[in-house]
């Protein structure tokens, strides 16, 4: 699948996949911020995308972000939509205990391309009963 990448900028790199089983690839920041401990900062990639209908970008975290200093995606995951065509921008929140420096070039998300279905809704009066109906969260257990 080939996927139209726009960069805002000529410094900008193109997105690539680290490793041959990588199914995430991923997004660097296009400023220098620093994110104080408990607030969130809007950063921007220097990318837009141009995706086939049916298909979505989701904005996930880096794990070695979140494990080590608790920066992650905030609306986790975000969703591109596939007739957005503004930059792709990373809601980032820092849980750590210190503030996170970040800059141009640093790898602050990953993201993967989803093919979606299109759901037609139907109005009814009644849904089939299961097992499970309507109990939830942590009905099941821990």
């Amino acid at each position: 699948m080939q996927i139209k990448v726009k960069r805002l900028s000529e410094k900008v790199k193109l997105p690539k996949y680290q490793t041959a089983g990588s199914v995430g690839f991923d997004l660097e920041a296009q400023s220098n911020i620093e994110i104080e401990v408990g607030k969130t900062a809007l950063i921007p990639t220097g990318l837009s995308f141009e995706l086939q209908d049916n298909y979505e970008i989701q904005v996930r975290p880096r794990s070695g972000l979140a494990l080590k200093h608790s920066i992650t995606v905030l609306n986790s995951p975000g969703t591109i939509d596939s007739d957005y065509r503004g930059e792709l921008k990373v809601i980032l929140i820092n849980h750590g205990v210190e503030p996170f420096k970040i800059s141009i070039g640093d790898r602050i998300a990953q993201a993967v391309i989803n093919k979606v279905e299109i759901a037609i809704f139907q109005d009814v009066k009644t849904i089939s009963d299961t097992n499970r109906d309507s109990k939830g969260f942590g009905s099941t257990g821990k």
